[in-house]
């Protein structure tokens, strides 16, 4: 059982978007996991089994409690009855209190799909007479990662991770079948730069947002809570 609980389309994904959010809450004492739907079979690089050894690896270094993966197709995600049954069964499991989805708009059909897809299985796997293994469970807060965006939010909030960003540059390095020498992201055009000096320009981006090193933003849907205006971080001048 997890307390946060990052849901992604193929491996390295988390690692990508939300690794130094990950460590941070495992830093707070928080038990962190990652859910990975698909084995990336259909990447253009490396093989699944060797992608399962470099998560395994990655892992390792965010300090996750748990790390689980679903058996959909890449690049077929669909949210259909099977896998939302299959998806649910994994967050009875897990029972995280917050979730990590991509974002819903994207370039990769997988991450589009995956997002609500996610939603989704939140949802239906709180009610009781779902059929689907486990007892009912409903995470309370779902989170949607903006990082590698070319048309990005604003966020909702960036986390900062500025003593987390070696450790999570450490984990995406793992996955030296997918990144080693390639110079392109997500989103983003490719630029005359390693892959991973864009994931270090992408984090300290928006690290500057919040006047930090490095940082990772995400989106909520709803309003977000203040009790005390007086004492909010982020000097306006």
């Amino acid at each position: 059982m997890v307390d946060l609980l990052a849901i992604t389309p193929h491996p390295d994904d988390a690692e990508l978007l939300c690794g130094g959010t990950l460590i941070r809450a495992a830093a707070f004492g928080h038990k962190t996991g990652i859910l990975d739907l698909s084995a990336g079979e259909l990447g253009t690089y490396g093989t699944p089994e060797g992608r399962r050894a470099e998560a395994e690896r990655a892992a390792e270094i965010l300090g996750l409690t748990a790390r689980m993966a679903l058996d959909l197709p890449d690049a077929r995600i669909r949210n259909d009855e099977e896998s939302r049954t299959q998806l649910v069964e994994a967050i009875r499991e897990l029972r995280p209190r917050t979730v990590i989805l991509p974002y819903f708009e994207g370039r990769h059909p997988d991450h589009r799909v995956a997002s609500q897809l996610g939603y989704d299985a939140c949802y239906l796997a709180g009610l009781k007479n779902f059929p689907a293994a486990g007892d009912p469970h409903r995470p309370s807060k779902i989170l949607y990662t903006l990082a590698y965006r070319e048309h990005a939010l604003k966020p909702t909030f960036v986390v900062d991770i500025s003593d987390a960003f070696e450790r999570k540059l450490e984990a995406i390095r793992c996955y030296a079948s997918q990144f080693d020498g390639i110079k392109a992201l997500g989103e983003l055009y490719p630029a005359e730069v390693p892959l991973y000096d864009l994931v270090r320009i992408q984090d300290a981006h928006y690290g500057s947002l919040i006047r930090v090193a490095y940082g990772e933003p995400f989106y909520t849907r709803e309003t977000m809570l203040v009790d005390d205006v007086v004492s909010l971080p982020v000097s306006s001048f």
